[in-house]
């Protein structure tokens, strides 16, 4: 089922050394990592838009590794995993769904950032008993304002880094200025960190079937986010292009109880901006 690359019971707490292993299920090989001590609930990592397993920053997975047992994964059609991208978030969903009860779980706590955020507010509206802790940072609900133009701006961002061949992420996640510009090199360079057995990188088709999904999540009805009782926390930077920052505090306003955190001076990707300030923020909701 799946492939054991460390022996005796070393815990792995940083994931650029996480073993790269796979599981089957429904018709579809999932790639995964994970790292941290086994046992309890685990926390799952749903990753962004056009990202693999590489993407995930490890000053974010480090910190809760040290205490939790953490997976991350890639979706059906992602990076190492097989078979064709999905084109709703209600599929990519179910997908999720899948490898987690595939791996044996029936209980998890899940960690999502933007398009990973949409996919698990659609996933614990359908799966209520599955999640027991919610942590959703640059996403927005469905309908939410402006959703339906991340196509547009995500292009227009791989354009102007192709230019400066810079990573469309410095653009996309961080503010062109004094501050931003420093974070994103750094933030690029931390993805770095893993120099072996990295993931596939993800396919335009791939991404483009994503942006498709997004739109259309945009563009539904809004779901009764009353019904979500998982403790949340949600996070942001405070000035989004992607995702606007409104939406981080629509979701604070629908899901009762939810803890907001936004980060001044930082867009799409403030918490790997502020990642000595988030990391502890996580760690703590997680752990509590």
């Amino acid at each position: 089922m799946s492939t054991n690359s460390h022996a005796g019971d070393d815990v792995i707490i940083a994931y650029k050394d996480a073993p790269a292993r796979t599981v089957d299920a429904g018709g579809v090989t999932y790639a995964y990592r994970e790292l941290g001590p086994k046992g309890g609930i685990p926390v799952v990592f749903f990753v962004h838009l056009a990202a693999t397993l590489d993407n995930w920053d490890p000053r974010i997975i480090d910190p809760i590794a040290a205490e939790r047992h953490v997976i991350t994964f890639d979706n059906r059609g992602v990076g190492a995993s097989t078979g064709r991208v999905p084109d709703s978030i209600e599929a990519m969903a179910d997908d999720a769904v899948t490898f987690i009860k595939a791996l044996g779980f029936d209980k998890v706590d899940i960690f999502s950032f933007s398009l990973g955020g949409m996919i698990a507010l659609d996933l614990v509206l359908k799966h209520p008993g599955l999640v027991r802790k919610l942590v959703l940072t640059g996403t927005g609900p469905a309908g939410g304002k402006d959703i339906d133009k991340v196509a547009r701006i995500t292009y227009y961002d791989i354009l102007r880094a192709s230019l400066t061949r810079a990573d469309p992420k410095e653009f996309l996640f961080f503010n062109r200025n004094a501050a931003g510009k420093p974070a994103a090199k750094a933030f690029v360079n931390r993805l770095k960190e893993r120099t072996v057995d990295r993931d596939a990188p993800i396919k335009i088709q791939a991404l483009q079937t994503q942006l498709k999904a997004i739109k259309k999540w945009g563009r539904s009805a809004p779901a009764d986010l009353s019904k979500i009782t998982q403790p949340t926390l949600i996070a942001n930077g405070d000035n989004d292009r992607m995702v606007p920052s409104v939406l981080s505090e629509d979701l604070h306003r629908r899901i009762k109880g939810s803890q907001l955190v936004i980060y001044p001076d930082s867009g799409h990707g403030g918490i790997f901006q502020f990642h000595h300030e988030f990391a502890p923020v996580a760690v703590d909701f997680l752990g509590r």
